[in-house]
């Protein structure tokens, strides 16, 4: 892991998930890239340059931030970038080669009840680019343990399970896998490739009408110190991941949630 991508909003946390990020990065020998993307509606005749006054606004709010952190020989570089949240976010991710994005659950401080924000929730269901989804305070401390849900182990995206493998070689965390068999189970899906076969510690079958309702059934017994989920059209939170916004009533956890791209 080479690359890790921060994009960062105007919440009370941005700092504490700034200073993850760099105690994360730091464990890879990485370089962070933190970003804060803007867009500007403007009338026909503006004589003011608002684009030129929220990009000096937005990077010295950047610049400001990564000073009162403690860098720990982390390069960090800072970009303000215009355009729409999503597509500018992955035109960065491929510009820079990101192996990560580094989420906090809500960019604005907005109501408590919410876990992820509107911004956090589009990021993770629209990117197509591995995410690590940080608690608001969360601080950095070397994952040992890992649930991974799935409900079908199918492997066909190459490099899928990367992000995983960096963290486990990297922390030797074990990864506990938990298979749920959902109403769309096909025969197979429990098959294991051997790439996430040598991963995986221990097997737990459970049968649930979702993959969520599965993990949280059996998050407790687990006690994990990261969850490790999949990004896919019918996968985890399925029924959550209708809108952006997600309430910490429909899901919540206290440790940090690595989100993979599409296994299949």
């Amino acid at each position: 892991m080479k690359n890790i991508l921060v994009p960062v909003g105007s919440s009370k946390n941005a700092l504490s998930h700034l200073q993850y990020a760099v105690d994360f990065a730091q464990a890879f020998g990485a370089k962070i890239f933190v970003v804060q993307v803007y867009n500007v509606y403007t009338k026909a005749g503006t004589m003011i340059k608002v684009d030129q006054i929220i990009e000096r606004e937005s990077k010295a709010f950047l610049d400001d931030l990564v000073s009162q952190l403690d860098p720990k020989g982390v390069e960090i570089i800072v970009k303000t970038l215009k355009g729409k949240l999503i597509d500018t976010l992955e035109l960065a991710c491929k510009a820079a080669k990101v192996d990560l994005v580094l989420i906090e659950p809500r960019t604005n401080s907005i109501k408590d009840e919410v876990y992820l924000g509107k911004t956090s929730g589009k990021i993770v269901k629209q990117m197509d680019v591995p995410a690590l989804i940080v608690p608001e305070g969360y601080k950095f401390s070397r994952p040992t343990t890992i649930l991974m849900a799935l409900k079908s182990a199918i492997l066909k995206k190459k490099d899928a399970l990367s992000p995983l493998k960096d963290i486990v070689n990297e922390f030797k965390a074990v990864v506990n896998l938990l298979l749920v068999k959902t109403t769309y189970h096909n025969k197979g899906d429990f098959d294991l490739h051997k790439e996430l076969k040598s991963l995986v510690n221990s097997i737990t079958e459970t049968e649930n009408a979702t993959t969520f309702q599965g993990v949280l059934e059996h998050f407790k017994s687990h006690n994990p110190d990261m969850l490790c989920v999949v990004r896919r059209k019918r996968g985890f939170f399925n029924k959550v991941w209708e809108k952006n916004t997600i309430l910490k009533k429909d899901f919540y956890v206290k440790v940090p949630v690595l989100v993979l791209s599409g296994l299949k």
